[in-house]
């Protein structure tokens, strides 16, 4: 005889909000899934059948659960882009409403295809991003590290002997010395400063008014500026031209696309564009009233689009441009940081033995 199956232990309220608010799905595995759904409606296949073969073949536990939520949604009735939306963690509205656009137009392939390419795209440009960011994440990490053993282990035991010799020292000796006695005796008050400081900023940046103004000050950084602005028009075209073309109204599309922005000054701009195009205005005129975020080139070739009727290719051949801006801006990104790198090193590094070989010189030649 089979032993019969054990049944499946039910989630608490606690494991459940871990579960969605805490265990993430992977990008990969998202863009694999839409892929490979499509794949299966173009064969023929129905969506509850699709769903069906998908929360059998997923490995991620997450993503599992959600398709077979999914999956009972449909059965019951409800649209995919209706089970979808009630996963925004997972599914953010862009693609929802993506998908739903597909439905209405009775495009379901190609709106399910349209999605895993805008997927892909958005993947790559971040990916891009955080590659670039990788370098000098580690550089830094790693002078942090050498500085706190030095300051912990190396400097106290040399700095004490010029303390027992009660000798006139040198400012910077002073100043050093200073620094590794704050660290030793309160040590603990200044990380627990540091973290505090830290939770501070967080807590701040979550203000309208503090992010918007910390937003705008990074804008006008001399090359970390320049990065965001391709950045956010990258996703700003990209994202745009993908609603277009999955037959979004262009008010909803604006506003959708408002929320894909890193930047709040371009969420703002955009929103305040889809309010502009409510009145009648066109896009590009409401875009030119912010020249500092959107370049002439974007607005002029926007208002190409709008007067030929082609602005989705407009925006696509944008997309492309300042994607690949982005890309070649990320690659050299390591190459531009990397003098300002060293020059933080080598500062810090000569200060130490300025502070430390002074003295030892200065006592060398009193004898």
């Amino acid at each position: 005889m089979e032993k019969p199956k054990k049944a499946e232990r039910k989630l608490n309220k606690v494991e459940v909000w871990l579960n969605d608010h805490l265990v993430r799905v992977p990008v990969m595995q998202k863009i694999l899934f839409v892929h490979n759904l499509s794949i299966m409606v173009k064969a023929g296949l129905s969506i509850v059948d699709g769903l069906r073969i998908m929360s059998e073949q997923v490995e991620n536990k997450r993503l599992k659960t959600v398709i077979g939520e999914i999956k009972g949604l449909v059965e019951k009735g409800q649209q995919l882009s209706e089970a979808l939306s009630n996963f925004p963690q997972v599914f953010p509205p862009i693609y929802v409403s993506m998908i739903g656009a597909g439905e209405t137009a009775g495009k379901m392939e190609e709106a399910l295809t349209q999605v895993s390419d805008q997927m892909k795209k958005s993947h790559e440009l971040t990916a891009h991003i955080k590659g670039a960011l990788i370098y000098p994440a580690v550089v830094l990490t790693a002078m942090g590290g050498i500085a706190i053993e030095m300051v912990v282990f190396v400097l106290p035991k040399i700095l004490g002997m010029f303390e027992e010799l009660h000798a006139e020292l040198p400012l910077s000796t002073r100043v050093l010395i200073f620094i590794v006695n704050s660290v030793q005796h309160y040590g603990f008050y200044i990380a627990a400063g540091i973290t505090a400081f830290v939770f501070l900023c967080i807590w701040l940046m979550k203000k309208p008014k503090i992010r918007s103004a910390v937003h705008g000050f990074l804008l006008i950084l001399p090359i970390i500026g320049l990065v965001i602005k391709k950045i956010n028009i990258a996703r700003f075209t990209l994202t745009l031209s993908s609603l277009l073309q999955s037959a979004i109204p262009i008010i909803d599309a604006v506003k959708i696309t408002a929320g894909v922005e890193g930047n709040v000054k371009y969420r703002d701009s955009l929103l305040a564009a889809s309010e502009s195009l409510k009145k009648g205005e066109a896009l590009s005129d409401a875009l030119a009233r912010t020249p500092k975020l959107f370049t002439p080139m974007v607005v002029q070739m926007i208002m190409v689009g709008e007067q030929s009727g082609e602005v989705e290719n407009m925006l696509k051949e944008l997309a492309e441009y300042y994607s690949n801006e982005v890309d070649m801006t990320m690659k050299n990104f390591s190459t531009i940081i990397e003098p300002i790198l060293i020059l933080l090193l080598g500062v810090g590094v000569a200060g130490i033995a300025v502070s430390v070989i002074m003295p030892i010189y200065s006592l060398t030649e009193s004898f």
